[in-house]
């Protein structure tokens, strides 16, 4: 006898990528940060008071929440801080989705979030993505004949690293009923020619929900530590009725203040991991692996069906090099491959090279 809900029964759990604590394995598969976080979050970590872990956190985060606000030039009412990014959109659904709601999300994008709908017992609604990864012509006339509650932007796109404006994200905004929650999880890899900046359109959009993340910029994936933005009429039900009490610890709160009050060193490695990424992208395309433009830190790169995806992603596996090969449609012919060090990527590019020129 199963005593799991019948929808939990049938549905499929999170893949997460491969991981691994072998010294000699060069980790390109999670989006990881090559880098160590900043001296200042060091230095938190060395100064944290044993004694102090008797008491509960800070049941706010207040400290970060203010930190959080003099970054973005918000309130800190305006601001979550939640265990993890996958908190935040856990909350989301459990505050604002009803189950049998619809959750409407672009094909292909983050993994996490058919699992999150299906656990919610809420429908889904795949918008595919046109072949070069743009946003169909006709995607706002499907969002509004599926009336989700829900819309899901991972913006830039995992896996593809395409960006979407934030006019276009207004107009999304200003054209749908729901909620639009903007998973902005690799927003700090952004040209800044681009001058992409979605947070003022939380005070002129109340349905706009930005999700953001220190695993990625800030090289703390393992502290597990994110944040919401929105209007104060969107943090509130979460913050004081559906997020639990003391979600984030006193250790966590603690680094990952001292990460914001330390941004231009997280600024400083996004730029060399952009510089990377291009000439990883550049150093890939002379071997037959082609990757669109990325605005992450990763690239979804093309290979040729003489060497196959799948099979070079295992000969990499056997040289301890780890990329992450998804088994789903129109994926099958490609790898999404995290910028590491300019020593890493380049391990992988001669590692290619050997592999495919036998």
């Amino acid at each position: 006898m199963s005593f799991e809900r019948k929808n939990i029964e049938k549905m499929q759990g999170y893949a997460p990528g491969e991981q691994t604590e072998a010294a000699d394995t060069i980790k390109l598969n999670t989006n990881e940060n090559p880098y160590p976080p900043s001296p200042q979050v060091a230095e938190a970590l060395k100064s944290i008071d044993v004694a102090a872990l008797r008491r509960y956190p800070s049941p706010m985060a207040d400290s970060f929440r203010e930190a959080a606000s003099r970054l973005h030039n918000i309130s800190a009412e305006q601001v979550i801080p939640t265990n993890g990014g996958d908190e935040l959109l856990r909350l989301v659904l459990t505050t604002y989705v009803e189950q049998l709601d619809t959750i409407a999300v672009c094909k292909p994008s983050y993994s996490l979030y058919p699992v999150l709908a299906g656990i919610q017992g809420c429908r889904l609604e795949e918008i595919s993505l046109n072949d070069d990864w743009s946003m169909p012509e006709d995607f706002l006339e499907r969002l509004h004949k599926s009336a989700p509650k829900l819309l899901i932007l991972v913006n830039p796109n995992a896996p593809t690293g395409a960006l979407l404006r934030t006019d276009y994200l207004a107009k999304v905004a200003e054209s749908f009923s729901g909620l639009l929650l903007i998973d902005e999880a690799y927003v700090d890899f952004v040209d800044p020619q681009l001058n992409y900046d979605s947070i003022s359109l939380i005070n002129s959009h109340d349905n706009i929900l930005i999700l953001r993340t220190l695993s990625k910029a800030y090289s703390l994936a393992g502290l597990r530590f994110g944040y919401g933005i929105a209007a104060k009429s969107l943090i509130e039900p979460m913050m004081f009725k559906t997020r639990d009490s003391y979600n984030t610890d006193h250790i966590a709160q603690s680094l990952a203040t001292a990460a914001l009050n330390s941004c231009e060193y997280a600024r400083e490695n996004c730029i060399r991991i952009c510089q990377s990424r291009e000439q990883l992208r550049a150093d890939l395309h002379t071997l037959g692996l082609t990757a669109p433009a990325s605005q992450s830190n990763f690239i979804l790169c093309q290979v040729p069906e003489s060497i196959g995806a799948e099979k070079l992603y295992l000969q990499l596996k056997q040289r301890n090099i780890l990329v992450r090969y998804f088994d789903q449609d129109r994926l099958r012919d490609r790898l999404r491959i995290s910028i590491g060090t300019n020593a890493e990527n380049t391990a992988l590019v001669t590692a290619i090279k050997q592999l495919t020129q036998q």
